[in-house]
């Protein structure tokens, strides 16, 4: 699962997120993984969308055909409903189709800070050992996400979190949306984690994703689109040498719906915000070379 290619340029891994279109078919969905550069999907159930639903209706031998045929693979899935205790026989369908990653969300208190925040971070990854144990045996990691008004929300909350869970099957999903909109915030953040960091969503605030809004304006939670720089968050991701994958992401009003009307034109949305990312590592990777080479003649 590298993150450089031959040439030791850092390179982002995507996944795509089936909830970008709603409640589209998975036989409507899978072709796009290709399309938007990955190779993997992570299913979603309800209620942002259903094709974590739609893979038990089909069977999961139809599923693994239907996955096949399309040239794509089961990477993760994404389990808020479930819970970080309930995912035991999710981590083990997960692994059985050849996934590496559930996200699910934290319990416990919310909104602490200093010392209380720390104690009950601790306290929940104590809940957690018996969960992260299972997830070690089956080869699946756990990524605990970020959410607003939950235990692990505010910064200081997820260093804890890295700084205390000791085990490797057990990570931090980072959805900058629900951070400080401030990238060198973010890239500070992101380099503490380190290898704690599993799970990265390319993904900003924008204007929000709770109230009905004009399509252009619930679009700018997309990279390229919002105010987010995300030029000093992929240096930190390139700092780190982060190799687990990177999904691009927005929630739309009301939640269940596709972000655009088509197939086609969720995935050319999805392409635009890939586009602007890969700019920017480009830009990067030549300021680099320049630095190494010298100016030219």
């Amino acid at each position: 699962m590298s993150s450089r290619d031959a040439n030791n340029t850092f390179r982002l891994r995507y996944v795509l997120a089936s909830s970008l279109y709603g409640r589209m078919r998975l036989e409507e969905i899978l072709p796009e993984v290709r399309k938007m550069g990955a190779e993997h999907i992570d299913l979603w159930p309800e209620r942002h969308a259903n094709q974590r639903e739609q893979m038990e209706a089909l069977g999961h031998e139809r599923f693994a055909a239907l996955l096949d045929k399309h040239g794509a693979r089961l990477g993760m899935t994404t389990r808020y409903d479930l819970g970080p205790f309930g995912l035991g026989d999710e981590m083990k369908i997960v692994r059985r189709l050849g996934g590496s990653l559930v996200v699910t969300g934290s319990h416990g208190p919310k909104n602490l800070g200093g010392p209380e925040c720390r104690q009950a971070v601790r306290e929940f990854l104590e809940k957690m050992k018996p969960h992260a144990a299972a997830a070690e045996k089956l080869g699946v990691t756990i990524g605990i996400e970020n959410h607003a008004n939950a235990l692990i929300h505010t910064p200081d909350s997820l260093r804890y979190l890295a700084e205390l869970a000791r085990w490797p099957r057990l990570g931090i999903a980072l959805a900058p949306y629900h951070l400080p909109q401030d990238p060198a915030l973010v890239a500070r953040l992101i380099e503490d984690l380190g290898p704690k960091l599993v799970h990265f969503y390319a993904w900003q605030y924008g204007r929000g994703c709770v109230e009905k809004l004009p399509k252009a304006e619930e679009l700018e939670q997309m990279p390229g689109r919002g105010k987010l720089d995300f030029r000093p968050i992929l240096a930190a991701l390139k700092k780190i040498n982060y190799h687990g994958w990177t999904e691009i992401f927005m929630h739309p009003v009301p939640r269940g719906i596709p972000i655009r009307e088509t197939a086609a034109e969720v995935t050319g949305e999805i392409n635009r915000a890939r586009r602007y990312l890969e700019k920017i590592l480009s830009e990067t990777q030549e300021q680099r070379n320049e630095t190494v080479d010298g100016p030219g003649p």
